[in-house]
């Protein structure tokens, strides 16, 4: 049984993009911690320990597993919320099953046996990207895998198709569809804003901008279990994909929107598959 799951409100999934520093991080996850615990939504405190997709072999990556795993705890143990980090290689699930409860399969990664394999056999939740070139109904190969190999705490994460060249769409749609496989969906907010290899030098860039009007628009279609966001307290100065990161500032805003959604659903009963 997923924890995470509250049929009358949805959970968040929120911090920077890449760990950055102990005291950035600290901070992030308090903060929002005190967001969250005023308005009644379930937390999860995410980061990436390594982005091992960066356009640029020389861009900032992550502290690395050891020193991020110890940040993990101290957040963990401190600030008392649950941890949500990505892997990219088989080998790394069993060590941040140590810290984490949630892992997260990355969007290129979400078809790799190996890897779903691996996440799966920690018996974590496991929150698996779709990735950018599948349809909604191709993430139920993904959850045979999982179920195979023994998982069944499982959410879909939503985060925006290719079209074209460096752009993304999100259909609304797609989220109503993947629910019908039978598991939460999670909505990425902030990933369905970023133009891959759009920036400039070809890295990513992104428009911050449209994320309240995605998770509104996502929040409306009544299927949401959760809302997966990028955090920053000064995006412009993070060293990871600042541009699709939501400023501190307006998250509490953006939540009470969406609550207000989520109180429409419920009180017509409006959403259900």
């Amino acid at each position: 049984m997923n924890p995470f799951i509250n049929q009358k409100n949805f959970f968040l999934i929120a911090g920077p993009c890449a760990l950055e520093s102990e005291e950035n991080a600290m901070y992030l996850a308090a903060k929002i911690k005190e967001i969250t615990n005023t308005l009644g939504i379930k937390y999860c405190f995410k980061a990436s320990w390594d982005k091992a997709n960066r356009t640029s072999a020389i861009k900032y990556r992550g502290p690395g597993i050891e020193e991020s795993i110890r940040i993990f705890k101290k957040i963990k143990e401190k600030i008392d919320v649950c941890i949500a980090t990505d892997i990219h290689e088989a080998w790394q699930a069993e060590k941040v099953a140590e810290v984490v409860d949630i892992i997260q399969i990355p969007a290129f990664l979400c078809r790799q046996t190996d890897l779903i394999e691996a996440a799966s056999k920690t018996g974590k939740v496991l929150n698996i990207k779709k990735a950018q070139f599948l349809s909604p109904e191709e993430m139920g190969n993904v959850i045979s895998k999982c179920e195979y190999f023994g998982n069944k705490n499982l959410m879909l994460c939503e985060r925006g198709t290719c079209f074209g060249y460096n752009n993304l769409v999100v259909d609304m749609t797609g989220l109503v569809r993947m629910k019908k496989l039978g598991y939460p969906v999670v909505f990425d907010a902030t990933h369905s804003v970023q133009i891959s290899g759009g920036g400039e030098g070809y890295g990513n860039s992104g428009k911050r901008e449209f994320v309240p009007y995605l998770a509104r628009a996502a929040m409306a279609t009544g299927v949401l279990d959760g809302i997966f966001m990028e955090v920053h307290d000064n995006p412009d100065q993070a060293k990871c994909d600042g541009s699709c990161m939501l400023h501190l500032d307006k998250l509490e805003p953006l939540l009470n929107q969406l609550l207000e959604i989520r109180a429409i659903q419920n009180k017509y009963s409006y959403g259900a598959i």
